[in-house]
């Protein structure tokens, strides 16, 4: 799978990812970290990838077309 890491996630990430044999590139690696998320979508339409975002609101965007978006949510374990 084509992938792209938002800056939200760090190398750990891209690291568990890539050894699972995906092929996977990250916003800061790509000089778009000061980009707007618009432009990221659209670098990521221009490259058919996927993007990985802790962004909550990233699909919330407008007028613009947007790439497969997964969005990655953490909840703490139970205890007991």
């Amino acid at each position: 799978m084509k992938l792209k890491l938002d800056e939200d996630l760090g190398l750990r990430g891209r690291d568990l990812l890539t050894q699972a044999g995906d092929d996977v590139c990250t916003v800061p690696a790509q000089d778009l970290c000061c980009a707007t998320d618009e432009e990221v979508a659209a670098r990521c339409l221009s490259d058919v990838r996927g993007i990985v975002t802790l962004d909550l609101d990233f699909a919330t965007r407008s007028g613009s077309p947007l790439p497969n978006i997964m969005e990655l949510r953490f909840f703490a374990a139970p205890h007991g």
